[in-house]
């Protein structure tokens, strides 16, 4: 069996925040810029809160069955909370959703490849 990589993205927004908990987001936006935004075992954080509220974190994790995804996606959360909670930032309209790699269609650029070594 073949493991399969997974894709967890958790959105939500920052809710009641004080000045202080602001001023901390903006002075560390640049390290979670919506540009510099990948998926990672850990998760990655981004926001814009000078824009707007809402925040997303990226994970990337791993399993053999399809099913695996389930587990994956309520790791996320998990860790996400845990992440905000640790710091005091609330937050509210937590959603997760999972995307299996395996189960994505092929870009163009991969089909004309297997198409290319396809004698």
């Amino acid at each position: 069996m073949s493991t399969r990589t997974f894709r967890i993205t958790v959105r939500g927004v920052f809710d009641g925040l004080g000045a202080d908990q602001r001023a901390e987001l903006l002075a560390r936006a640049p390290e979670h810029d919506v540009l510099k935004a990948s998926f990672t075992p850990e998760g990655h954080l981004s926001y814009d809160l000078a824009a707007r509220p809402a925040f997303t974190f990226r994970f990337l994790d791993s399993g053999e069955a399809e099913e695996d995804i389930l587990e994956a996606v309520e790791r996320a959360e998990t860790a996400a909370t845990a992440w905000l909670t640790e710091r005091g930032y609330g937050f509210r309209r937590l959603r997760a959703q999972g995307e299996d790699l395996s189960q994505a269609p092929l870009g163009k650029r991969q089909r004309r490849e297997i198409a290319r070594n396809t004698p």
